[in-house]
């Protein structure tokens, strides 16, 4: 289970972590996340597409780290205890982010997620993210009441 979280936190750190990954970027995904969440990812790709057609001068309806609370993304993570619970488990998995390029009074944010996982054919998979972070701006809840919303909301 941890490797799988850690794996796909890895592939994280190596993407733009902005907005829903594409295609190519889901490929780099695919085999640490649920199929269900691999085809949540992808409608949501065609929504923002959709959006962006409708609404040529708004911004995304995504920007920002999908994969966490935190607009700019996390810089390090590392993940704590897994549970299992039957054919679903989750992980407690802390994250910081600090600016590259701090000013004096940027200070690292820490925070702790809870990552869900479904056992699939092929073993555990990522299902779904519980945000942890506690600040107004950046995502709350969890990862697939976002995708589901952002599906619905496509057309307005």
């Amino acid at each position: 289970m941890a490797q799988v979280v850690n794996s796909f936190y890895a592939v994280h750190q190596k993407s733009s972590q902005d907005g829903v990954p594409d295609a190519k970027q889901r490929a780099k995904y695919e085999p640490y996340i649920s199929p269900e969440l691999n085809r949540l990812l992808a409608d949501s790709d065609a929504a923002e597409a959709r959006y962006a057609k409708a609404n040529p001068d708004s911004p995304p309806m995504m920007e920002g780290d999908l994969f966490s609370p935190n607009f700019e993304g996390i810089s390090v993570f590392k993940v704590d205890a897994c549970t299992e619970n039957g054919k679903t488990a989750q992980c407690k998995v802390t994250l910081r982010y600090a600016d590259s390029h701090p000013r004096p009074q940027d200070k690292p944010i820490e925070w702790t997620d809870t990552v869900t996982l479904a056992k699939a054919a092929a073993g555990w998979r990522l299902d779904d993210i519980s945000y942890g972070g506690t600040w107004d701006f950046g995502n709350h809840g969890t990862l697939k009441a976002i995708l589901k919303d952002m599906i619905a909301n496509a057309g307005k």
